[in-house]
């Protein structure tokens, strides 16, 4: 699952060498924070092996937003964390924006091995060489999130824009195929690609404008929940609303199909 930037997450310390950073005068003992600079948007939660994995957008350079990349921690229990070095970072100019993170149990990517089912990360990226055009890549790891590699042929989605942003992607059981929901920010439109293998993808459906369009789409998300009290299930489609919507601050909204 994906855990957009709107929501804030629990953290203490991690183990016995991480004691120095909660002793801190102003360091958060509930909330979770990097060992040091910049964090933004939580990125590409996913459970695996015991491990639930936080990364988050991370400036590893300095105190204000540039350089993005996604730093990472991992936890037993979404309350103790462990920092661990960042795992995707920016290169050759090319930042890494939000995202999401699946585990590729078949390994329809090709990305694994026999009985070692590769951690996928969807990310956009964006900068050097590209027009600050936005793009959707791919990277993965075998040993447990520890170490991360890009994709040889990224970018895996590219429509020449320079808003279409946050791929949230899940496996859709019915149809044996990855289903990515991805924002057109300014266009306050959703659009749905499909894929067998997160490598090749096919256009499905748009959702939008509707509703609130006064601020940008971003950090969207899908998922399925039980209806309270009846032998089914709906989507719910999220998508959050960075400033200019309702309000002063952001606000999420929320529709069900």
């Amino acid at each position: 699952m994906i855990i957009t930037a709107c929501l804030v997450l629990a953290a203490t310390a991690g183990n016995a060498s991480e004691q120095g950073y909660y002793l801190e005068a102003y360091r958060p003992q509930f909330h979770f924070t990097p060992e040091k600079n910049w964090m933004n948007d939580p990125n590409g939660m996913v459970f695996f092996r015991g491990e639930y994995h936080l990364f988050y957008q991370h400036n590893p350079f300095g105190d204000k937003w540039g350089h993005m990349s996604w730093g990472h921690a991992v936890s037993p229990d979404m309350v103790h964390w462990k920092h661990l070095p960042a795992a995707l970072l920016e290169q050759n100019g090319v930042m890494i924006f939000s995202g999401s993170a699946v585990v590729d149990w078949d390994n329809t990517s090709g990305f694994g091995y026999k009985g070692n089912p590769p951690l996928v990360a969807i990310y956009t990226g964006t900068g050097h060489g590209s027009g600050e055009l936005q793009y959707q890549c791919i990277a993965y790891s075998n040993n447990k999130g520890r170490t991360w590699s890009k994709y040889s042929g990224n970018p895996v989605l590219d429509i020449g824009s320079k808003e279409f942003r946050d791929p949230k992607v899940q496996w859709h059981q019915q149809t044996k195929r990855w289903i990515m929901t991805v924002s057109l920010p300014t266009e306050h439109k959703l659009c749905f690609y499909g894929s067998k293998n997160l490598k090749d993808w096919t256009r499905l459906s748009t959702f939008g404008p509707a509703g609130a369009t006064s601020g940008v789409w971003e950090c969207p998300d899908m998922f399925e929940l039980p209806v309270e009290g009846r032998r089914e299930k709906r989507q719910a489609l999220v998508v959050n609303i960075n400033r200019g919507s309702i309000g002063v601050c952001s606000r999420e909204r929320y529709v069900t199909g």
